[in-house]
């Protein structure tokens, strides 16, 4: 039996809070650091496979809500895999897989991080990112109100660095009808492959709306407050990356962007704006997408090891900040690894491919629930079709991505 005076998470974050936190990691996980990756592939066709990622997540995002206002915990999708399937083996591999996610994440988002900063202050790439872990692991430490405070000021920033690049490149705008058959590949059947191919980096920058359902335990109302807090995250993201992509693509083209480490600058200064400007508000994007996914992690692991799926010692709660400090710094230590040792692009595919499994096995929780005789209504519901289609398409773009990697070995 638990002590009365352990420590628990304290339930601190309202739906402004929760709605920043998810378009803050999904913005600062993706546009500012894979348009570049996502041109480089798709070419014209970028804003397509932003389209084709987002309408792919929108089915995932709907189970999630469904399933997060019926178990709100820390452990998010491990807990509803326990909850349905009560097999301990899938469960942690489920929890491991997010934990990975959001790991591989922020690595990845602070090499953007590394990219953008070279642009102002040019500094060994290792020595930038041991400051900045440092730095995010004791924010994330400081408390989850204080933590997400900073988070929703810093998602209003980069949303507006987004709208500077928009506003900078709208006569850009003046191309799109004689560029559109170049951006819509119509039947093009080899053009498809492309955006399929891309849409497996794209769909890394729609990661961040499950993020969300880990902080269910430090969440007021989470029956209310979660699923609404998904949706507008879903939304507003995917209308801003397909904006941004089609102002990028027709300011500088795609060869340029893909180039680019710090491809949004390269849009803002081509488009007449001055590019530290956008630098420096990059830098807070990518550092903010790191911050949440690191407390997103650490939430996970606490979530886990509480299931009794990981050490007990990652279940323990700082009496001072009320924070999970083990596994804080567990995670900080395993960001820091990834991110010396592999590359963007790497990262961001392998993060892909880890959500995309989990979404697939999620869809399919929800599915197994709802057709089980007596199970629980919950609060916010979805059609059938939902978690149907939401299991197909993932494990389809699954299968597509494996098959890429897979496809030098053979």
């Amino acid at each position: 039996m638990v002590a009365t005076d352990t420590p628990h998470l304290k339930r601190a974050i309202g739906p402004v809070l929760l709605t920043l936190y998810g378009i803050g990691v999904t913005i600062g996980a993706g546009i500012y650091v894979l348009v570049g990756e996502v041109a480089a592939v798709s070419g014209m066709a970028a804003p397509v496979a932003f389209l084709v990622a987002g309408s792919l997540a929108a089915l995932s995002a709907l189970s999630y809500a469904e399933l997060a206002t019926l178990y709100p915990r820390a452990g998010g999708e491990a807990t509803y895999v326990s909850a349905v399937f009560a097999r301990p083996w899938l469960t942690t591999t489920v929890g491991l897989l997010v934990a990975f996610s959001g790991i591989t994440s922020s690595a990845a988002v602070l090499l953007g991080f590394v990219g953008y900063l070279n642009t102002l202050v040019p500094l060994p790439d290792w020595i930038a990112l041991v400051g900045i872990i440092i730095v995010l692991a004791a924010v994330t430490f400081w408390g989850v109100a204080e933590s997400l405070t900073v988070v929703a000021i810093t998602t209003l920033v980069e949303i507006g660095g987004l709208l500077l690049v928009v506003g900078a490149g709208l006569p850009s705008l003046a191309g799109l009808p004689a560029a559109l058959p170049d951006i819509w590949p119509g039947f093009d059947g080899t053009v498809w492959l492309l955006i399929m191919s891309s849409s497996i980096l794209a769909f890394f920058a729609f990661i961040g709306f499950e993020d969300i359902v880990n902080m269910a335990e430090e969440v007021r109302q989470p029956g209310r407050t979660l699923p609404v807090a998904i949706i507008v995250t879903l939304v507003v993201s995917t209308l801003l990356y397909v904006v941004l992509a089609v102002v990028s693509i027709l300011s500088v083209g795609p060869e340029q962007l893909g180039a680019s480490d710090a491809p949004l600058a390269l849009v803002f200064g081509a488009s007449g704006g001055n590019p530290a400007i956008l630098s420096s508000i990059a830098i807070l994007a990518v550092v903010n997408g790191a911050l949440i996914q690191m407390i997103m992690a650490s939430r996970l692991l606490y979530g886990m090891a509480q299931l009794g799926r990981l050490p007990s010692a990652l279940a323990h709660v700082s009496p001072l900040t009320r924070t999970p400090d083990y596994a804080i710094l567990g995670v900080a230590g395993l960001v820091l690894i990834f991110a010396l040792t592999l590359p963007i692009a790497d990262l961001a595919a392998n993060a892909s491919l880890a959500v995309l499994a989990v979404f697939s096995i999620v869809n399919v929780a929800l599915l197994v629930l709802r057709l089980r005789p007596g199970s629980e209504r919950a609060v916010f519901r979805v059609p059938l079709a939902v978690p149907v289609l939401g299991a197909v398409a993932t494990a389809g773009l699954l299968l597509f991505g494996l098959a890429e990697k897979l496809q030098p070995l053979f």
